[in-house]
């Protein structure tokens, strides 16, 4: 794994998650809330995992282990959550910018939310974020079917024929 590999990942995930976060945006306040006895309740309860789980992972790269997941009652509609989310994003393509193929290789050590400690290898540590993100992407595509909405095509090949195979 190079750091171009890991670019290129964190560049589809920003596009996949603006995709979904449009396809979102166009549903009701009672739509978005409603509970559908997913894993998490919710389409906004998703997208606020999917959310926190990539700001802790951040935290996590840069040596604090948060111990509390964000509530998803904190983000009352997408616009509010979109706009924490781009800045998250930009933290976390300076974050990038900045890496070399070496340092993937670094061990970090964090504690997940029990307090329970582990230490991997960045880089498989952020192909784990988008693997995430992308399996949670699929759960709000069936929410949103299930809600009588369109959902948005996020997959990775779509990306790679916008970008024109780059």
């Amino acid at each position: 794994m190079t750091t171009h590999d890991i670019r290129l990942l964190f560049a589809y995930n920003r596009w996949a998650n603006a995709r979904m976060l449009a396809a979102v945006a166009r549903l009701s306040p009672d739509q978005l809330t409603r509970d559908l006895g997913n894993s998490f309740a919710s389409v906004r309860d998703t997208l606020v995992h999917i959310y926190g789980a990539e700001w802790i992972w951040l935290e996590r790269w840069k040596g604090t282990s948060p111990t509390a997941a964000v509530a998803a009652s904190d983000f009352p509609d997408v616009a509010t959550l979109a706009a924490r989310w781009k800045t998250l994003e930009d933290e976390q393509s300076a974050f990038i910018k900045d890496l070399t193929d070496a340092n993937l290789e670094q061990p970090i050590e964090y504690a997940n939310l029990k307090g329970d400690r582990f230490i991997n290898p960045l880089g498989p540590l952020m192909q784990h974020l988008v693997n995430h993100s992308t399996y949670h992407r699929g759960q709000i595509t069936t929410l949103v079917r299930q809600l009588g909405a369109a959902p948005a095509g996020t997959d990775l090949v779509t990306f790679l024929r916008e970008r024109g195979g780059r």
